[in-house]
């Protein structure tokens, strides 16, 4: 049976034509008219307006915050529940995770923390990941959260075991699947269907220029997406949905300026995309799907932040600075 609407069969059916943007809206005399909706922005998840930076060598349960639309100094947010750095961290938009790293008390540990990035305040226990990974890369399709590599809490082994959380439930993680490459100091990015995961250390001096991606919905080995322009490791990674950038790091035992970019919809290799204007490895990165915002790092210990528009190449611009120095954050985003 179809019903009309306004006297009209046709404005009733299901397979009224519209265009792709129509709704059926309500007049203020109670009728119904189909009406075009000029279009809406879609918030993916896994960005935000506010930047998290969490863990530092030199004050490692600090947690700061910034306004990534708007360079600044940082503002303290409260304190990780065990203090420690080389960890990495991403949210679901309003919870930010983090995970691993370095602590003063209880060395290499698998701690998971989390936040609610609108409100300062202490982190609280998420639960464990499955191994204990110091360096490791962290990244979201605003859902699942991932976690990737690291060094073991022995120091002498590299971990390829990928683990996943599902970020709004707290709990341990679960095995996802192996990288191609076991190493650590490399960070992850997202575009919310692929995980990025580039360059890394694995015991060579140089590093390696190895890229791999997952899909994050689907459990399973890493896969080749291409190759850095050369190897690096303690660089920082972030994204906008289309478009990761990765910056700085150290090869053959030298800090570098540099910044790359590649599509992270079509595997290949990544390109030049301008300079930091720190040279500094041992970092993160955030972004609020415009501007990437990277913190910290040593050359040696500084508190530098500065920014790009990631749609635009060139070089980088002085954002402001942490409230600490020092090596080994974690970065995040959400509102």
């Amino acid at each position: 049976m179809t019903r009309k609407i306004n006297n009209s069969y046709l404005l009733g059916q299901s397979n009224a034509p519209t265009t792709g943007g129509d709704m059926l809206k309500t007049r203020t005399d109670g009728t119904l008219v189909w009406e075009e909706v000029d279009g809406f922005e879609y918030i993916n998840k896994w960005f935000g307006g506010r930047g998290i930076f969490a863990g530092v060598k030199n004050a490692r349960e600090n947690i700061d915050y910034i306004t990534i639309s708007t360079p600044s100094n940082a503002t303290d947010f409260g304190d990780l529940t065990d203090g420690r750095f080389n960890l990495s961290g991403c949210s679901n938009g309003s919870r930010g995770v983090f995970g691993g790293g370095s602590s003063s008390t209880n060395g290499i540990v698998t701690t998971m923390d989390y936040i609610t990035i609108s409100t300062p305040g202490n982190a609280t226990d998420f639960g464990d990941l499955l191994t204990d990974p110091y360096g490791p890369g962290a990244c979201s399709d605003g859902s699942r959260g991932i976690w990737a590599g690291g060094l073991a809490g022995d120091d002498s082994t590299h971990h390829d075991v990928i683990q996943y959380i599902t970020i709004s439930t707290t709990g341990n993680a679960t095995d996802f699947g192996d990288l191609t490459l076991a190493r650590e100091y490399f960070e992850a990015c997202s575009d919310g269907t692929k995980g990025i995961f580039p360059g890394g250390y694995a015991g060579s001096a140089n590093g390696v220029n190895t890229i791999d991606y997952i899909t994050i919905s689907t459990p399973g080995n890493a896969t080749d997406f291409g190759d850095l322009t050369d190897v690096y490791y303690g660089a920082a990674c972030t994204s906008d949905t289309t478009r990761a950038v990765t910056g700085g790091g150290r090869k053959a035992g030298t800090q570098v300026n540099n910044i790359e970019y590649f599509t992270m919809a079509t595997t290949g290799n990544s390109s030049d995309f301008g300079d930091l204007t720190v040279t500094r490895v041992y970092f993160s990165a955030c972004s609020d799907g415009t501007k990437a915002v990277f913190g910290g790092g040593y050359n040696p210990a500084v508190n530098t932040m500065d920014y790009i528009t990631i749609q635009t190449i060139g070089n980088a611009t002085d954002f402001g600075d942490l409230s600490n120095t020092g090596r080994g954050t974690a970065a995040a985003s959400g509102d």
